[in-house]
């Protein structure tokens, strides 16, 4: 008989239930699971936002699961008025000292917060989206937040060249920057190692304006 890794649904679902109990951040025992084909489905009712997504997570985190359905209702213990939970996700957008908050818009209808505007970095963006799920009263996230670096190209290479002739391990006479789409980062030419090639790629990530690094260089030993 040949072992195999492959869980049933069943076992799927068993996990996934122990999974939900142990998670801190959900109380509802409101939650209903249903495995098939080792696609989850989550329905029932929650009373945060931040609960149905903590769900989600753990569905996501159990061995065997292929796909998550995540229908879940939040089903709030008390209205709050759309006014207040812009005004309360305002506030916390601005208590990140990290999220340029004059740059994002919050409109909420019926519960569902719609955040517009841009940022500079991706981790930006889940920021300000993770502190809203925190809001009392919301019952979704439209995040259409775009990253838009508010540094100018030429810039990013040449902060980027001088980044990397700082560096002990580089050899930057055999290294190329270019930046596309105002904020896109291509490396190329040859290093001496892989330990090599991936600290060029740190430094180039490392800059302000700079949303992904096409790592094109290759080794030569």
């Amino acid at each position: 008989m040949v072992a195999t890794d492959v869980k049933t649904d069943k076992e799927i679902r068993d996990a996934l239930l122990i999974e939900l109990e142990c998670e801190p951040e959900i109380t509802s025992h409101d939650i209903a699971v249903a495995v098939n084909d080792a696609v989850v489905t989550l329905s029932g009712f929650v009373h945060s936002y931040w609960e149905k997504a903590a769900a989600e997570k753990a569905a996501k985190r159990v061995f065997g699961v292929k796909g998550v359905a995540n229908d879940i209702e939040c089903k709030l213990p008390s209205e709050r008025t759309d006014p207040e939970i812009a005004r309360d996700a305002i506030q916390l957008l601005q208590s990140h000292v990290s999220l340029p908050a004059h740059r994002i818009k919050v409109t909420v209808t019926k519960g569902w917060v719609t955040l517009v505007g841009s940022v500079d970095w991706q981790y930006q963006k889940s920021i300000a989206e993770s502190a809203v799920k925190e809001v009392k009263g919301v019952v979704g996230i439209a995040d259409e937040i775009e990253i838009k670096p508010q540094v100018a190209q030429t810039e990013i290479k040449t902060k980027i060249e001088d980044a990397l002739k700082c560096s002990a391990e580089l050899d930057a006479q055999h290294i190329t920057v270019e930046v596309v789409d105002g904020s896109v980062v291509n490396l190329y030419g040859r290093v001496g190692s892989w330990a090599a090639k991936d600290e060029a790629e740190r430094a180039a990530r490392s800059h302000p304006g700079v949303t992904r690094v096409e790592n094109y260089i290759t080794t030569n030993p």
